[in-house]
C-alpha cells in the first residue's frame, strides 16, 4: 500500500460529520483509525475492505495517487436514497455535545452506581457504571445483574446512553439495549474537589414489573477509577437488604427516605 491511503482516507472523512462518526458506523477503534489517517500504520485486509465497503470505493481505487483520487470522488455522487436522512434535532445534540466538550473528564471511569430497586421497594441495587469519551462527546454503560430473594433467575440488564454537562449538572440520558423497552435519566450533582470519590442525584425510570407509572429515587455513585477488573467488579453487583454491611453506611442513609417521607422511591399516579 502506498502512501496516498493516509490521504486518500481523509479525503474520504471529510464529507462526513465527523471522524468519530465514521468510527461509530463502521464499528472501528477510534486511536488505531488515527494511525490509519496520519500514516503511521496500515489496515489489514480486512479492515481495508470494511473501510472500502463503507465508503462505495475499490481496494485498488483508495491507493491511487491523491489528485487521480480526488477527481474520482468528485465525479461521483451517492445515490439519493442513501444519503442519510438529517434528524430535526441533530443540530440541538450537536451543540449540547460541544457545551459539555472538556467539562466532564475528570468523571471519566468506573463507578458502581446505588439506588432502590424501582421494583423491588425494600432493596438495593448496586449496577456498574463506566463513563467514557471518544474526544467529541460523553457516553455511559450501565451493567446490572440481580438475583432478588427467593428467586433462582438471574436478572441481567444493559443500558447506553450520553452525557452532557450542562449548568453545573451531570445529565445521563440512555436506553435498556438488550430489551428497548425503557429510557432512562440520571442527573447528578458534579464535585468540585480534585478527586471524584461520591456523586448523587437522582434517577427517573420505569419498574421492571407490571407498573406503568414512572418512578423517580435517590442515587449515588462510587468512584472505582479508570482501571479496574469489570469481571471482579461485575460479581460484586446486585441486590441488597436496606441495612445490608456490603454497602457503605453513608450511601445507605444517602439514598434511603428523608424524615416525613414513607418510601425511597417516588411514583407518578396516573389521572
Amino acid at each position: 500500500m502506498n502512501s496516498n491511503f493516509s490521504q486518500n482516507l481523509r479525503l474520504l472523512c471529510s464529507y462526513y460529520r465527523s471522524i468519530a462518526d465514521v468510527c461509530r458506523r463502521m464499528g472501528l477503534n477510534r486511536a488505531q483509525f488515527n494511525k490509519y489517517l496520519n500514516g503511521d500504520t496500515q489496515p489489514s485486509r480486512y479492515t481495508l475492505a470494511k473501510i472500502c465497503d463503507f465508503f462505495g470505493v475499490e481496494a485498488h481505487e483508495i491507493q491511487m495517487p491523491h489528485e487521480q483520487f480526488a477527481q474520482i470522488v468528485r465525479v461521483r455522487s451517492a445515490p439519493e436514497s442513501e444519503t442519510p436522512p438529517q434528524r430535526p434535532y441533530g443540530a440541538h445534540i450537536e451543540r449540547l455535545m460541544r457545551a459539555s466538550q472538556g467539562h466532564a473528564d475528570k468523571y471519566l471511569g468506573y463507578y458502581f452506581e446505588y439506588h432502590y430497586s424501582m421494583t423491588f421497594q425494600d432493596y438495593i441495587i448496586r449496577s456498574l457504571l463506566r463513563i467514557e469519551t471518544d474526544g467529541e462527546g460523553y457516553y455511559f454503560q450501565r451493567f446490572e445483574r440481580m438475583r432478588y430473594p427467593d428467586r433462582e433467575e438471574w436478572y441481567k440488564s444493559r443500558y447506553r446512553g450520553m452525557l452532557f454537562f450542562l449548568s453545573e449538572r451531570i445529565f445521563l440520558i440512555g436506553y435498556e439495549a438488550l430489551t428497548g423497552n425503557e429510557i432512562a435519566q440520571t442527573i447528578l450533582y458534579p464535585t468540585y474537589k480534585s478527586r471524584v470519590s461520591y456523586l448523587s442525584g437522582l434517577k427517573l425510570g420505569v419498574s421492571a414489573s407490571d407498573r406503568r407509572e414512572p418512578v423517580c429515587t435517590k442515587v449515588v455513585l462510587e468512584s472505582l477509577g479508570r482501571n479496574i477488573s469489570v469481571r471482579s467488579a461485575l460479581k460484586l453487583c446486585g441486590v441488597f437488604g436496606p441495612d445490608s454491611d456490603e454497602i457503605n453506611r453513608n450511601i445507605r442513609e444517602n439514598i434511603r427516605a428523608a424524615a416525613g417521607e414513607t418510601s425511597p422511591s417516588f411514583f407518578a399516579k396516573p389521572l
